[in-house]
C-alpha cells in the first residue's frame, strides 16, 4: 500500500506544533494588500500577526486568492513522485474555491499515475473546524486504515465540528459582504456580538446574537460545553485573531466546566483573519451534529 500524505490550506490555521505533531502538510493561499500578493504563511514568515491585525484596525482592507493551480500541480506532483497518495482536505467549498481547483489539477495529474490515488475532501468548515478534519483524516491515516477508509470516515463526520465563533464589531463581516453596513452599524453601536457557526452546507451563519464583549466569551464556552463529545479523546481547539488573554480567558471558562479536557489555542491565520477582522475569537470542537442549529 502506498503512504498517505495528508494535506490541507491556509484556511486551516494549522499551527506548525499541531502540523508536526499529526504530519500534517498544507499549501498556501495568498493575502493581497496594495495589489500586491503574499504567501499565506501559518508561520508567519512575511508578516507578523499583529502587522495584519493592525493593517485591519486601521481601516486597510486585505483580500484573498484560493489555492492558485500552479502550487496544486507543483506539490501533487512532488508528492505523487515520492510515492504518495494524496488525501486533500479543504476549506469549506462555499467559502473557497481552492477544493474544486484541487480536484481538476488532480484529475489531470492522475492520468499520468495511473497507480496513485488523490482524494479533494470538502471539509465544510474552516479555521481550526477545518484542521479538526485534517486531524482526524491524519489519525484515520496513523492508525493504519486504507485510503478508501479515510475517505469515508472522515467525508462521515464533517458535519460534527461544533464550530462557535464571536467577533469584536462588524467593520470586517460588513467589508467582506457577510453582513450590511445598516446592521454592522447598528451592531456595533449597541454592542451586539453574533455566535457564527459552520452550517452543514459549510456557510458561516449568525445562530443568535450575544450583548457585550464578555458576555459573547462567556457564550462560547458553554455552547462548547454543552455540545461536545468524548471531550477526552479531543483536542479543543481555540483561534484568536490577536487577543490572546480573551483567548485564554475562553480556555479557562471551558476548563472551569470541562477539568479533563486538553486544549490548545493559536492564531488565526491570514486567510480567515483578513475576512473575519481583528479580535475575533473562535472554538472548535467534536460534538453533535451541527443539523441541530439547522435554520427554518
Amino acid at each position: 500500500m502506498r503512504p498517505i500524505k495528508i494535506v490541507t490550506d491556509s484556511c486551516s490555521d494549522l499551527t506548525k506544533d499541531l502540523r508536526e505533531k499529526f504530519n500534517i502538510d498544507y499549501l498556501q493561499m495568498n493575502t493581497v494588500k496594495d495589489g500586491k500578493e503574499t504567501p499565506a504563511s501559518l508561520d508567519w514568515e512575511y508578516y507578523s500577526p499583529q502587522d495584519l491585525y493592525n493593517t485591519i484596525r486601521d481601516g486597510n482592507r486585505v483580500t484573498t486568492t484560493q489555492v492558485p493551480a500552479p502550487t496544486f500541480e507543483k506539490f501533487f506532483k512532488q508528492w505523487l513522485e515520492e510515492g504518495f497518495d494524496i488525501i486533500y482536505v479543504a476549506c469549506s467549498g462555499k467559502l473557497s474555491g481552492s477544493v474544486n481547483t484541487g480536484k481538476v489539477v488532480a484529475e489531470e495529474l492522475l492520468a499520468d499515475y495511473p497507480d496513485a490515488k488523490i482524494a479533494c475532501i470538502d471539509s465544510i468548515n474552516a479555521c481550526m473546524g477545518e484542521a479538526q478534519v485534517a486531524i482526524k483524516a491524519a489519525e484515520h491515516r496513523n492508525n493504519g486504515l486504507s485510503f478508501e477508509e479515510i475517505v469515508e470516515k472522515t467525508e462521515a463526520v464533517r458535519n460534527n465540528v461544533n464550530q462557535f465563533v464571536t467577533v469584536h464589531n462588524l467593520n470586517a463581516l460588513k467589508a467582506a459582504g457577510r453582513v450590511t453596513g445598516s446592521s454592522a452599524f447598528f451592531g456595533n453601536l449597541l454592542g451586539v456580538k453574533p455566535i457564527l457557526i459552520s452550517d452543514t452546507e459549510g456557510y458561516n451563519v449568525p445562530i443568535k446574537k450575544v450583548k457585550g464583549r464578555i458576555n459573547s466569551l462567556q457564550e462560547l464556552a458553554d455552547l462548547t460545553v454543552e455540545g461536545i463529545e468524548n471531550v477526552e479523546d479531543q483536542i479543543i481547539l481555540i483561534a484568536h485573531a490577536d487577543c490572546l488573554e480573551e483567548a485564554e480567558e475562553v480556555e479557562k471558562m471551558i476548563k472551569e466546566k470541562l477539568p479533563n479536557a486538553t486544549t490548545h489555542i493559536g492564531y488565526i491565520g491570514p486567510i480567515i483573519g483578513a475576512s473575519i477582522g481583528a479580535d475575533a475569537i473562535g472554538v472548535f470542537s467534536w460534538g453533535k451534529n451541527v443539523e441541530r442549529f439547522k435554520q427554518s
